[in-house]
C-alpha cells in the first residue's frame, strides 16, 4: 500500500499556491476579478527518494519551500498587479532567496546572540545564557509577526493563508471542496510553516546549549552552519507531531505553533476560499494526468 500524500501550500499575493506529488499550482485573483491559474511540474529533486530519507528530507523541503515559495510570490505579484508576465531570471530568483535567508539568519539568530552577549558578564551559566538567547529569539519572532500583521496587504495574505488551511483541512477530512462546506473548518493546521518555525526556534535552544558559550565569532559561525541541521530536526519533529496529533506529547509540541497561527492567518472571504479550492483542484488534476 502506498503512503498517503499530504498536500500543502502557502498564501501568495491575492492567491494561494498548492503543492502536489508531482506538480504545483497557483491561483491568483486578477484585477478584473477573475482567477488565473498556473501549474508547473516539480523539479526532480523534490520528487526523488531523498524526500524519504530522515533529516535529509527536511533540508530538501526547506530548499523547495524557499524556491517554490519565492517563485510563486513573484508570479502572483505580477498577475495581481496586471503586469506583463515575463519569465523570472534564475539569477534574480536566487538573489532574492539569498537576501531573504541572510535577513532571517541576521534577525532571528545573530541579533539575539549579540543582544545576549552584551549582558554576558552578568550571566554565570552557559545554559542560562543560551536559554535567554532562545527566549530573545522567540520574542523577536513574535514581535516580527505582530509588526507585519499591521500592514494591510499582509493581512490580506494572512486571509489567503487561512483559506489554504481551511481547504486542506476540509480535503483531509473528506469534505467536498465547496465554499459553504469548507467555511466551518479551522484556519490552523499542524503542518503550517509557522508551527515549523516555532519548533525550529525551540530546538535551536537545545542544540546551542550543547555547544556551551564559545568565543563570539565561533558562536556566530555555529548559528549559520548548524541552521540546516536544526531545520532538519525541526521538520522531523513537525512531521511526527502532525502525524500523531492525538498523542499527548505531539499535542503539547504543536500547541504553541497552533496558537501562533492566530497571528499568521485570518478568516477568509468566499473569493479567497475559491482561490484556494481552485489551486488544490488544479494540482490534483495535474498529478492525476501525470500518472
Amino acid at each position: 500500500m502506498s503512503k498517503p500524500f499530504y498536500h500543502g501550500g502557502q498564501a501568495v499575493i491575492e492567491g494561494v499556491m498548492m503543492r502536489g506529488e508531482r506538480n504545483s499550482a497557483i491561483s491568483v485573483r486578477r484585477p478584473d476579478g477573475k482567477l488565473e491559474i498556473i501549474r508547473q511540474p516539480l523539479a526532480d529533486i523534490y520528487k526523488s527518494r531523498l524526500r524519504e530519507i530522515p533529516l535529509v528530507r527536511g533540508i530538501i523541503v526547506l530548499i523547495e519551500t524557499l524556491v517554490l515559495g519565492t517563485q510563486a510570490l513573484l508570479q502572483s505579484a505580477q498577475i495581481a498587479s496586471a503586469e506583463e508576465e515575463e519569465k523570472i531570471p534564475p539569477a534574480a530568483l536566487w538573489g532574492i532567496i539569498a537576501a531573504s535567508v541572510v535577513f532571517a539568519v541576521a534577525l532571528f539568530f545573530i541579533a539575539p546572540l549579540l543582544a545576549t552577549r552584551y549582558f554576558d558578564i552578568y550571566i554565570a551559566s552557559d545554559f542560562v545564557s543560551n536559554l535567554i538567547e532562545g527566549f530573545v529569539r522567540i520574542g523577536i519572532f513574535i514581535a516580527y509577526l505582530k509588526l507585519i500583521s499591521l500592514v494591510p496587504d499582509i493581512r490580506r495574505v494572512f486571509a489567503y493563508h487561512g483559506a489554504e488551511h481551511k481547504v486542506v483541512n476540509a480535503y483531509e477530512a473528506g469534505c467536498p471542496l465547496e465554499v459553504e462546506t469548507i467555511k466551518s473548518y479551522s484556519t490552523a493546521h499542524a503542518r503550517c510553516g509557522t508551527s515549523f518555525i516555532f519548533i525550529v526556534l525551540l530546538i535551536s535552544i537545545l542544540v546551542f546549549a550543547l555547544l556551551g558559550r564559545p568565543v563570539l565569532w565561533l558562536s556566530i559561525l555555529s548559528r549559520i552552519i548548524l541552521l540546516p541541521v536544526i531545520a532538519a530536526l525541526g521538520y522531523e519533529a513537525t512531521r511526527f507531531a502532525a502525524r500523531h496529533a492525538k498523542n499527548i506529547l505531539a499535542r503539547v509540541l504543536l500547541a504553541p505553533g497552533l496558537a501562533l497561527q492566530s497571528m499568521t492567518t485570518r478568516e477568509p472571504d468566499d473569493s479567497q476560499l475559491e482561490a484556494a479550492i481552485s489551486a488544490l483542484n488544479e494540482v490534483m488534476q495535474a498529478d492525476k494526468g501525470s500518472d
